[in-house]
């Protein structure tokens, strides 16, 4: 008879902060609590670049714009009536 050991993945949290100002302090106490194996801090942005494909989408959706072939919804309910005629 075999004997298998489940190995148990780490759980991650995240945790999103408004500003750095109490990110040192709230390091500190993490690393207090028992069972806490690391605490990293990361920066995270959107990827704000601009690709030869994006700047074609957008330049498409000015012409429409331009041109008067878009769909205006002033309210939730207008789109909610757009979306039922599709």
């Amino acid at each position: 008879m075999a004997v298998t050991t489940q190995i148990q993945q780490p759980t991650q949290m995240i945790v999103t902060l408004d500003g750095n100002a109490m990110v040192a302090e709230i390091r500190k106490a993490l690393k207090l609590i028992r069972g806490i194996v690391s605490v990293r801090v990361a920066n995270i942005g959107d990827d704000k670049t601009i690709t030869p494909a994006i700047r074609r989408n957008i330049a498409k959706a000015r012409g429409e714009s331009a041109r008067g072939e878009t769909i205006v919804c002033n309210t939730p309910e207008d789109m909610q009536k757009y979306f039922d005629s599709l």
